[in-house]
């Protein structure tokens, strides 16, 4: 069976995937049923229509419904690579660079906390602790040239990115050596060298953005005929953003114009403080793609490797010509929302549940399990992460923060725009101006 779903019909349907024939209605009786998916109360159906469709709105939103986990199918995918063995999804050399992201994702985002509570960083500090299934499992597929935008959680897909662990420190800690001289802090992370387009504060306004550079993309290859300009761009958001209006107008012009786009929806289950379940009318994120004429994707965001194998094929779908598509990756964070969140509101049983999931430990025991690599191999790259880790955080606290005339920088095209001070000169001509000591 594949796991492609290029036909639209086949993934928007809940009871089928691509390729599969469709079997007579199927009862619990039938064995049809497979367990809960992730967190959720409702079960996976392999058969017909589900009854939830026709189940009143009341009893959807409090989640009595049935989930489709459209990369199950994965598990019998082949691996390309001849010298994996058949029923492998990952080469060594793949699953231990998979293995090294994550571990560099948490391990930073670890020491961001202890940096942000010593006073070295200032403002909000979101971490990704528990989701980094989902940057690595698709970021790592892309080419320099593609580009990925981001939210106020950007650290991480920074770092997947390629953008290095002491110029995205240096960035937290406010200083000249970070990858936006220190000016963008937490939630702004931006790289050209990377493509890497930028982390977004509020919710919803980085779509636009990577709608844009989508359509960059496509005009590239057929209004100026750069045959070799195949690049896709991969955006960011979480579940808070789906019930935003960009979000929709986005996937209508993605849509429309076939942009080679993947929006990712990292759903984590809680905007802040609001359960999902009670924010939606209708949970199913991945049902709103079929809705603007594009797949949409239900993917276990605590696997890596299923993360991948969905990826893969909607990344393919761009590069191809085909189009966007739409994947929710229903994951979790293991820290509150920010670290000035108590993280009072989530039930601890939750929280527990979701923490034994670990991606990272579910990798490492299935790359163990399939002696892809040693217990000692994975312990150097631990090894090797902790010492990278420790000397960003010595580089960043070494380098010197900003001066003040780089305030003025990069605010207008002409430092005119500053305007006229008392004396009747410009502002950016008085000296005092960029030391930050004249009236304004």
């Amino acid at each position: 069976m594949s796991a492609a779903f290029s036909s639209v019909r086949a993934v928007c349907h809940p009871g089928s995937f691509a390729g599969e024939k469709r079997g007579p209605p199927a009862t619990a009786a039938s064995g049809k049923f497979a367990s809960g998916f992730l967190g959720s109360s409702g079960k996976v159906w392999f058969g017909a229509l589900p009854a939830y469709v026709r189940a009143a709105p009341s009893a959807r939103r409090r989640g009595s419904f049935s989930v489709v986990a459209v990369s199950d199918v994965v598990k019998e995918k082949k691996p390309k690579r001849s010298s994996s063995p058949p029923d492998l999804l990952v080469t060594k050399e793949e699953g231990l660079e998979l293995y090294e992201d994550m571990v560099l994702g948490r391990t930073f985002e670890d020491m961001c906390a202890q940096m942000y509570y010593r006073g070295k960083m200032f403002g909000f500090v979101h971490l990704y602790n528990g989701q980094e299934a989902v940057s690595t499992g698709f970021i790592k597929l892309l080419k320099q040239e593609d580009c990925v935008v981001s939210t106020y959680r950007d650290h991480v897909h920074a770092l997947s990115k390629g953008v290095s662990s002491r110029a995205v420190m240096s960035e937290l800690f406010g200083k000249t050596t970070g990858c936006c001289r220190g000016q963008g802090g937490s939630m702004h992370m931006f790289s050209k060298e990377h493509n890497l387009l930028g982390g977004f504060a509020f919710i919803g306004e980085g779509i636009p953005i990577a709608t844009g550079a989508a359509f960059t993309s496509k005009y590239r290859r057929e209004v100026l005929k750069e045959a070799d300009c195949d690049h896709v761009t991969v955006a960011f958001f979480g579940d808070g953003t789906c019930n935003n209006g960009q979000f929709y107008e986005c996937l209508n012009m993605a849509a429309l114009w076939k942009l080679p786009i993947v929006f990712v929806v990292e759903n984590n289950l809680w905007a802040i403080g609001m359960s999902h379940l009670r924010a939606t009318s209708d949970p199913q994120i991945w049902k709103k793609g079929p809705a603007f004429g594009m797949p949409g994707v239900h993917v276990d965001g605590m696997d890596v490797l299923k993360v991948r194998e969905v990826a893969k094929e909607a990344i393919g779908r761009a590069r191809r010509g085909e189009g966007p598509t739409l994947v929710e990756c229903e994951t979790y964070r293991f820290r509150g929302h920010s670290l000035a969140d108590p993280d009072e509101l989530r039930d601890p049983a939750e929280k527990a549940h979701y923490a034994a999931r670990d991606p990272i430990v579910a990798l490492k025991k299935y790359i163990r399990e399939n002696n892809l690599a040693s217990e000692a191999e994975l312990k150097a790259i631990d090894k090797k992460i902790d010492e990278v880790i420790e000397d960003a955080v010595e580089f960043a606290d070494a380098s010197p923060p900003p001066s003040r005339s780089q305030l003025l920088e990069n605010v207008f095209a002409d430092p005119k725009g500053f305007g006229i001070g008392p004396d009747g000169r410009y502002r950016c001509e008085d000296p005092k101006f960029t030391e930050g000591t004249a009236h304004v």
